[in-house]
């Protein structure tokens, strides 16, 4: 069989793993080819105060994937994965990419991280990036992956209740490209009723919501590209298995044990590379719960 594409447009940086640096190698672990644009150029992340490098104008992106159609390889696109969006240009240059993309292969998925901020940091996007992806980007995506704080932003409303996550879930998947799957996975998920020191993500689509509860892990500060890898990871498991319950156990279950590793190492940057056979074959599982 020939490998499944996916066009993955992120950050970069040349020091840890953040961006498409934090989803590029467990796609490829997981036998993907990616075709990866960089949407920024940075030493390291953000998070760190300091960093080097510099953004890249949407010009830039929109000339890698005209290069990429004169070789005739966009119709083999299989799905387009984005995350941080640092302008509404870039928003713009990635759904043109995107409509050429499907428009010689209709079935390519669109999977979206609406990167824009978390809880305790707040919002860390420009000001119109959060309009921009409510009104453009999340009506073309099939798959949004949006944390608790990002869901009550593009809702406008508290979820602090597991009725009140599935209730905003459900307003923002109406809005989801209406020719797809759309599936809504709530990342970081910490809810009133939830069993202390566990943390929680939920994922909701036309067949019903599961629910996968682990541990928290005591990362302090929180590491950076958690919400980019486990956004490629469900994209990557749900191209593979067309189940949405089984994609959430995989990549919640590769994302806790990739995280008690990063952990044990005492590292700042998540431990990516030594936990590459995590993305495979998770060590230890957690099982999804059907919630609705």
């Amino acid at each position: 069989m020939q490998p499944r594409n996916i066009l993955s447009i992120q950050s970069w940086v040349a020091y840890g793993h953040v961006g498409n640096a934090a989803a590029v190698f467990p796609l490829q672990r997981m036998g993907f080819e990616v075709w990866a644009i960089h949407t920024v150029q940075f030493s390291n992340h953000t998070g760190y105060g300091q960093w080097r490098g510099m953004i890249l104008p949407p010009e830039h992106l929109s000339e890698v994937v005209e290069g990429m159609a004169e070789r005739g390889v966009l119709g083999q696109c299989d799905a387009v994965l984005s995350g941080y969006m640092g302008s509404g240009g870039t928003a713009e240059a990635i759904l043109s990419a995107l409509e050429r993309v499907r428009r010689l292969n209709p079935r390519a998925l669109f999977c979206c991280d609406p990167v824009m901020g978390d809880e305790g940091r707040g919002l860390f996007v420009r000001p119109e990036i959060p309009e921009v992806i409510k009104h453009q980007v999340l009506p073309q995506a099939d798959i949004l992956t949006p944390n608790q704080f990002e869901l009550e932003l593009l809702t406008e409303r508290l979820t602090k209740t597991l009725r009140e996550v599935l209730e905003a879930a459900h307003i923002v998947r109406a809005h989801l490209h209406p020719g797809g799957p759309r599936i809504v996975v709530v990342t970081s998920l910490l809810r009133e009723g939830a069993p202390e020191g566990t943390i929680e993500t939920l994922a909701l689509a036309n067949e019903g919501a599961w629910l996968v509860r682990t541990p928290r892990i005591p990362l302090e500060p929180p590491r950076n590209g958690t919400g980019d890898a486990i956004a490629a990871l469900f994209l990557g498991h749900y191209l593979k298995s067309g189940s949405v319950a089984l994609s959430l156990e995989n990549a919640v279950s590769a994302m806790y044990n990739l995280l008690l590793l990063t952990h044990e190492m005492n590292t700042r940057e998540i431990q990516l590379i030594a936990a590459q056979e995590e993305y495979v074959n998770p060590s230890r599982r957690f099982s999804a719960e059907r919630v609705a």
